[in-house]
């Protein structure tokens, strides 16, 4: 019976988020139109805002009639959410900036600061509290027990928990950092209410005291949701791995033109949700038109751009198909470089005729590989040697975050 109550329940504030987005003049929700990621974002700002502050004055006012450090210190907490909300709405505007020519690539990562100045805020505050409830312990104070208080408290966990079906409904759509953080925070919020609600229920019915630890379990619970959202909004800004699944969807989209072989050092740059940038290299034959290859890089650059929403540069690398003796000798080099690594791969070979033959190649390896860049190419250069006495080799070692396809590869891969 409960699991149907609650199902209910979910689905009437599912309704409601659903009433408040189309009642926001919202009727497109497509994650990849900026001005709608613009609006929505603003108006998760706008009911955090509101919805906060309301919820901060009543948990005031609990506070002061019960005398609850617990409780105070969780409308503190609110406070601080409704202010995270207006930074979360001015950084949601600011981010759809267009490029100017001092920020030439947007503002987006303006969203990413607006999720770390949330995160630091709620640390402080837990800081601030644990302080609190510690000198609590020490000088401890009566907690009065009313009704008001409690309905006030109850009241204000079923909007927390609302606040956080909404962000996460909004998370979803326009995949947000900022309304992740946003999420996290309010289902903690409700969590924290629901532990001094059960100190409030312990005192009533033992006549014991445990507000200050409460209080301290609060602000811990607080600081460690600080952290963990630090860590989260940190890892855009620093710069991180694309999506693999994304990655994916870009290799098979090049690799189904028709004389893209292969591709490596594959990038994207990351400039905010909605304004990245792909750079790759496209192995293509080298016997080709060049003129009609470079229509066929230019077109995919647009197939990119209209299906991601990114930018994309290509870069075109000719590739030696019809000599079997290259062939051959690139077959040998694949076949060689297994033995640093089982993904290690062999790129932009050239084969300089001389008094010796200079193979000159580069290898791509995984970034978790243990071996260093020199240890990589003696190790090759000297299988080489064991090829042909007359080989010489000129050797460039990339670490790659992913595993690059040939179309050969990536045909295999469909039939399994």
């Amino acid at each position: 019976m409960k699991g149907v109550n609650a199902g209910k329940l979910r689905i009437i504030c599912q309704n409601m988020i659903d009433y408040i987005i189309k009642k926001y003049g919202i009727k497109n929700e497509d994650p990849n139109d900026l001005s709608v990621r613009k609006r929505l974002g603003m108006l998760s700002g706008l009911v955090g805002i509101f919805g906060n502050f309301i919820l901060a004055v009543g948990k005031f006012f609990a506070g002061a009639l019960t005398s609850s450090i617990a409780i105070i210190a969780d409308a503190f907490n609110n406070l601080s959410d409704s202010v995270s909300s207006l930074v979360t709405l001015i950084c949601f505007k600011a981010s759809s900036n267009p490029a100017d020519k001092d920020h030439p690539f947007g503002y987006g990562r303006v969203e990413y600061v607006s999720g770390l100045i949330v995160s630091i805020a709620i640390i402080f505050m837990g800081i601030e509290f644990t302080k609190s409830s510690i000198e609590k312990i020490f000088n401890p104070e009566p907690v009065s027990i009313r009704l008001i208080p409690t309905l006030i408290l109850v009241f204000s966990l079923f909007i927390k928990i609302l606040l956080g079906i909404f962000n996460t409904k909004i998370g979803k759509i326009i995949n947000s950092t900022a309304l992740k953080a946003a999420t996290f925070d309010s289902l903690g919020d409700a969590a924290v209410t629901v532990t001094i609600l059960l100190g409030m229920a312990v005192t009533y019915f033992t006549g014991i005291s445990v507000d200050a630890y409460s209080g301290i379990l609060v602000s811990l619970f607080i600081i460690l949701t600080g952290i963990g959202l630090i860590k989260e909004t940190l890892s855009p800004l620093i710069g991180q791995s694309p999506d693999p699944k994304f990655v994916k969807e870009i290799t098979d989209l090049v690799l189904s033109s028709p004389n893209i072989i292969g591709i490596h050092e594959l990038t994207v740059h990351n400039y905010g949700p909605g304004k990245s940038m792909i750079s790759l290299h496209a192995e293509m034959p080298a016997e080709k038109n060049l003129i009609e290859l470079h229509e066929e890089i230019d077109l995919m650059e647009k197939k990119l751009k209209e299906k991601f929403g990114c930018s994309a540069i290509i870069h075109m690398d000719p590739i030696v198909t019809d000599d079997v003796n290259v062939q051959l000798i690139r077959d040998k080099l694949s076949n060689l470089v297994k033995m640093i690594h089982e993904n290690a791969k062999v790129y932009d070979l050239r084969i300089v005729p001389g008094d010796s033959v200079n193979l000159i190649f580069h290898i791509s390896v995984p970034y978790d590989i243990q071996k260093t860049d020199e240890e990589i190419k003696s190790a090759v250069s000297l299988g080489i040697k064991t090829l042909d006495e007359n080989y010489e080799s000129t050797i460039e070692v990339d670490r790659i975050y992913f595993d690059a396809q040939t179309k050969d590869e990536s045909n295999d891969q469909e039939d399994e």
